[in-house]
């Protein structure tokens, strides 16, 4: 059991990484539509439960961050 968490926070953190490496030459409404699905589909996931409610908010979530960081 020990094994298994210890290899899945490694994953976790390794993901982690590698998204937030990739981030780096992205403007600033990229990453405000890049954050808002992040946001959109955990939020999806815990309302409506399952794939669909996570796709369904992330696609929400990132129409809702691109508008919202979008130049003046």
């Amino acid at each position: 059991m020990k094994t298994t968490r210890k290899y899945t926070v490694s994953a976790v953190a390794a993901a982690l990484l590698i998204g937030l490496g990739g981030c780096a030459g992205m403007s600033q409404q990229e990453k405000g539509t890049a954050t808002g699905a992040v946001i959109g589909g955990v939020a999806g996931n815990v309302m409506g439960g399952g794939l669909l409610g996570t796709a369904a908010g992330a696609a929400v979530g990132g129409v809702v961050g691109h508008e919202v960081t979008k130049p003046k």
